[in-house]
């Protein structure tokens, strides 16, 4: 327990350039508070303590802004920055060194039992905004544009942007978890601007066409 409480002070210095001393990320650091709100219940959820569990999680929540069931799954290092308005859904399962920014939600889609949230592997990165809906899995190494609604099946070493998300491979490249998750490809902007190519061609050889017909 003191080591992983220990890797979740250690991530915020890696992560957060503005992080000062332990003592403060200790009392000030919101995104810290709930991830160790967390433990605490879902340590009494597995032993069905169901309302203390629920309990916590909504005191939580009340102090931090920070939503996260207490039957989520959550593995070592997680660093949420900032955090208001996460939510974390209870069958979402994240792994090793993941990073989530504010106003990430990691949900369902609808009423359906069973798992039927999504599962985070290690190594991603989930940048503001971001919704994740659905009972699926986000590869290794891979990372979620801000404001990208993500719907379906991430691979590994991707990168994901966009309304619904496109999957932008990256080569089998392992994707630096680093802190510059604004600056992401745009497919459609990328195939607006193709589109504006081939018209350019188009004309082109249009009026070029035209200067043919009218030398006859």
């Amino acid at each position: 327990m003191l080591k992983t409480l220990k890797n979740d002070i250690d991530v915020v210095f890696e992560q957060d350039p503005a992080a000062r001393n332990r003592l403060e990320v200790i009392f000030t650091y919101s995104g810290v508070h709930a991830i160790w709100a967390h433990r605490i219940a879902h340590w009494l959820w597995k032993r069905k303590m169901y309302f203390l569990a629920r309990l916590l999680s909504q005191i939580s929540r009340f102090f931090t802004g920070i939503e996260i069931h207490p039957g989520a799954v959550i593995g070592q290092r997680l660093f949420i920055d900032h955090g208001m308005g996460v939510v974390i859904g209870e069958t979402c399962e994240i792994g090793d060194n993941v990073t989530i920014y504010q106003g990430v939600t990691l949900g369902g889609t609808g009423k359906e039992k069973g798992k039927r949230h999504p599962t985070v592997e290690d190594n991603v990165l989930i940048a503001s905004g971001a919704k994740v809906l659905g009972s699926f899995t986000i590869g290794k190494n891979s990372k979620i544009g801000g404001g990208s609604v993500v719907l379906r099946e991430v691979p590994p070493n991707s990168t994901v942007v966009g309304i619904p998300g496109r999957v932008i491979i990256q080569d089998g490249v392992k994707i630096s978890k680093d802190l510059d998750h604004h600056n992401l490809p745009d497919p459609v902007y990328d195939k607006i601007k193709d589109l504006e190519v081939q018209l350019k061609t188009l004309q082109k050889e249009l009026e070029q066409h035209k200067k043919g017909e009218t030398v006859k």
